[in-house]
């Protein structure tokens, strides 16, 4: 079987060779071995179960938490010819039901849908009379409630999997530290699955972090050094945003805004203009960048603090995807950090401490003088050597 996955990696997705650990991963699925996967933004986690999910026979269902996730893999899906549909509140009745009828039909090989609508018991009956050969659980960090993204409908996946006894299950993510991961295992009951851990230390990245003083001045400064090339910046808030993107504007630069606030089609002709290279920079929330695979974005800013390590090194994964250079900075005030622990402490106990935790570790990070990617590789429970260290 591992054949044809190569057959497909060439002829469906247009790839010639697989990226470190893909093969080995989706070996183990079609073996019907159970698996966790961690591997960093970029890496090629989709594949692992996608190509698989083209040589089963019965359904592959993909749990995701976003419907913007979804789509995003719907959409890339079919442009491959891949049949693939998703079931979600996006949809209207008419579309819902056509699709229910693809699957009573046998008519997709992968199903992307939501823990809560998975849990549903029309859903359960729907799939109840289908063959379902692989449960995919994407963002398995959200299973965790000391991941960055705890979701409690997650911790209903472990009850939802008794009913496919005989489907393989496989949880992919793209940070978990060592604590997430055993947390994962449990409560999804992989007790006998393999962990494929890639590195998360990517070598084509200038990672930088300095003091903000003056953000507007420190921003054109640093796109004066990358004319004509796509980036990402990243602020806190719509409001933050909206005025960056104004000025930037105003001053000439390609740039769109992207955030909760606009319209679902304003920001997918924003994320596609983007896509396209037909605007250089996009200015976002933290709303901006699941699924997208945009290989040459140069550079990402981080104009404001972000409320995590796990955010932060999602975001940056944005850059450098096609293996070339990239730069990555991170304007850093305890301005910042007060503004984060004001909606912290709008929490409760137990998030509330979960959160300073993982606030607390990133300013460490950010107040750091030694090679940066240290404490970074550190906090996934990967070890690095200074020597090896280009910054």
């Amino acid at each position: 079987m591992i054949d044809k996955a190569d057959s497909i990696l060439k002829n469906i997705f247009g790839y010639d060779i697989f990226r470190p650990l893909q093969r080995e991963i989706i070996h183990h699925v079609l073996s019907k071995k159970d698996s966790l996967v961690i591997m960093p933004t970029g890496g090629g986690k989709s594949l692992c179960y996608q190509i698989p999910a083209l040589i089963f026979n019965g359904l592959t269902i993909v749990i995701s938490p976003l419907i913007s996730l979804m789509k995003d893999q719907v959409e890339q899906l079919s442009e491959y010819g891949v049949h693939a549909i998703f079931l979600n509140s996006s949809l209207s009745p008419e579309d819902y039901r056509a699709n229910e009828e693809k699957i009573r039909n046998n008519k997709v090989k992968l199903l992307y849908v939501a823990p809560e609508t998975l849990s549903m018991e029309k859903t359960l009956n729907l799939l109840s009379h289908v063959k379902v050969d692989c449960l995919t659980i994407d963002e398995a960090h959200c299973i965790s409630e000391w991941g960055h993204d705890f979701r409690p409908e997650y911790r209903q996946l472990a009850e939802i999997k008794l009913h496919y006894p005989e489907a393989v299950s496989i949880a992919l993510t793209a940070t978990a530290t060592p604590r997430v991961q055993d947390d994962i295992i449990k409560n999804l009951h992989l007790n006998n699955s393999k962990k494929f851990l890639a590195s998360f230390n990517r070598q084509n990245l200038f990672i930088q972090v300095v003091r903000k003083v003056s953000p507007m001045e420190q921003t054109l400064d640093f796109l004066g050094k990358y004319p004509d090339q796509s980036g990402i910046i990243y602020c806190f808030s719509r409001r933050q945003v909206d005025d960056l993107y104004e000025e930037l504007h105003y001053r000439g630069f390609s740039v769109l805004p992207y955030h909760a606030g606009l319209s679902d089609s304003e920001r997918k002709r924003n994320q596609e203009q983007f896509i396209k290279d037909d605007v250089q920079i996009i200015v976002a929330t933290i709303a901006f960048g699941m699924g997208i695979n945009k290989p040459n974005v140069r550079f990402v800013i981080h104009h404001d603090l972000p409320k995590n390590i796990e955010s932060y090194y999602q975001e940056i994964g944005r850059a450098g995807r096609d293996g070339l250079k990239a730069h990555c900075l991170l304007l850093f005030s305890y301005a910042d950090i007060r503004k984060i622990n004001y909606f912290i402490d709008q929490k409760e106990d137990k998030e509330k401490r979960i959160a300073k935790l993982h606030l607390d570790a990133l300013i460490r990070y950010a107040e750091t003088y030694e090679c940066r990617r240290i404490p970074l590789l550190t906090y996934f429970g990967e070890r690095y050597s200074q020597d090896n260290c280009s910054m």
